[in-house]
């Protein structure tokens, strides 16, 4: 029967054969390859290929004519040596494409400090250092960029406020194994970054312990009421790697993220935050501070940047300057307080057609989540009795969801809340150039203790 068959195959037209083949995928021409000789042969049709390779391993015509390969040996070479990342390889690629793409236009300076992927050898061994199994899909990342080098600025963001800074280095897996946690608290837990002025890093839970999800990545915040010094709650940024990772990108490459002085800052624009009264448009981003936050006691700090513009087809007798400031604060729980003063960060900005005044501020509560609106009270240069507002649209602030270590006992205490409507002006430290070089031998959890207070 089977040589009747072979026998009928050998006998049907290619064209339509090829035709049929090229509807499937590229396990399934895997699997007729073991059919019969006829589709041994027909599936290895180099034209078969050029979809599959495309599809997952991004590749394009300049890639194959430069390799001097077929389709089908191209697609063989990439799958023996990146199969097992073949679900994660093409989103995680292309991730990490559009963001070279974006800093080699914003952040040139930055492309140098990528470093080359990491080789499967080394991700093995580095498995064998920590006793833990590495996530395909960080694997699959770090086989196309081993992090960065540990310079400034991080990669992984920026925020800056007058006495404040911090920028978060994307660690190599090297540099990571090296702060590979057993202690109490963050146990079995691999840092992602770092940041050196502040000790801040965001973990990655590599197994399900101390209440953890696993691949889920955080920021550690001990408990400042717990005398037990290994009582630390989290507040998650991502449920696996290629969810944190590539959320962080979009955000970058559509602009979500402002860049600032040659680094990216990580403020949050809230679509339809953006109030124009007149000839002026006031639009506001936020910020939360997981460095300056703690769940226990209840205090999150945020920073916001606010952007004063008026419009450049203005009359120049629109001119003004900007008296003071009028905030109305309403808290999660309900209550609202309302603060006014003079100016803005201690500046009485003056206004003309086609400028821009931005600054950063900050403020803290005691519930996670709050939003803020209000005015400005300007006058007219031409006319100082001619006094009028600008509204400031409101802006949401919101920390990320947060989780308590296994077997905490709730608080029975309720706290109320509580604002600053602190001047922190943003004095544009420079902070760049610093090179730190090679600091595989980086005692991380040394480096973990040295945060910044938790109240400025």
């Amino acid at each position: 029967m089977a040589a009747s068959s072979d026998f009928q195959m050998d006998h049907l037209p290619s064209d339509p054969l090829l035709h049929i083949l090229s509807y499937l995928s590229f396990r399934d021409l895997v699997h007729c390859s073991f059919v019969n000789r006829r589709l041994n042969e027909l599936s290895k049709h180099s034209p078969l290929w050029k979809s599959p390779c495309c599809k997952h391993w991004l590749l394009t015509d300049a890639d194959r004519v430069q390799s001097s390969l077929s389709w089908y040996c191209l697609f063989k070479q990439h799958y023996l040596d990146l199969g097992r990342y073949i679900q994660y390889y093409a989103v995680l690629k292309r991730a990490w494409d559009q963001l070279k793409s974006f800093l080699q236009q914003r952040c040139p300076r930055m492309i140098a400090s990528l470093k080359e992927g990491a080789t499967e050898e080394e991700l093995n061994n580095i498995e064998a250092q920590i006793g833990c199994k590495l996530p395909d899909d960080y694997r699959c990342s770090y086989r196309i960029h081993n992090g960065q080098k540990l310079v400034i600025p991080g990669l992984m963001g920026s925020m800056s406020l007058s006495n404040h800074y911090r920028s978060e280095v994307l660690l190599d897996v090297e540099t990571a194994a090296g702060g590979f946690q057993q202690r109490k608290g963050v146990r079995r837990c691999l840092p992602l970054t770092f940041c050196f002025h502040t000790g801040l890093s965001q973990y990655m839970a590599l197994e399900p312990t101390e209440g953890r999800r696993i691949c889920e990545s955080f920021y550690p915040c001990p408990n400042q009421t717990a005398q037990d010094p290994s009582a630390i709650d989290m507040f998650i940024t991502g449920s696996c790697f290629l969810e944190w990772f590539t959320t962080y990108v979009n955000n970058v490459v559509t602009g979500e993220y402002p860049i600032i002085r040659d680094q990216i800052f990580r403020y949050v624009h809230e679509k339809g935050c953006v109030a124009t009264t007149g000839d002026i448009t006031v639009s506001v981003s936020t910020s939360f501070l997981p460095e300056l936050s703690s769940v226990h006691p209840p205090h999150f700090f945020f920073t916001y940047r606010i952007r004063i513009e008026m419009s450049s087809s203005a009359s120049p007798e629109a001119a003004c300057q900007l008296d003071s400031r009028y905030w109305k604060i309403t808290t999660s729980d309900g209550i609202v307080d309302e603060v006014q003063g003079p100016g803005v960060v201690g500046e009485f900005p003056i206004m003309t057609p086609g400028k821009v005044h931005e600054y950063a501020s900050c403020t803290t509560f005691s519930t996670p989540s709050e939003y803020m609106e209000g005015h400005y009270t300007f006058h007219r240069l031409a006319n100082k009795e001619e006094v009028f507002q600008v509204a400031i649209p409101r802006f949401h602030m919101v920390c990320p969801p947060y989780r308590e270590p296994v077997g905490r006992l709730k608080p029975s205490t309720s706290f109320t809340s509580r604002y600053e409507d602190e001047d922190f002006c943003d004095k544009d430290d420079e902070k760049d150039g610093d090179n730190f070089g090679n600091l595989r031998g980086i005692n991380m959890a040394a480096l973990e203790g040295a945060w910044c207070p938790r109240h400025i």
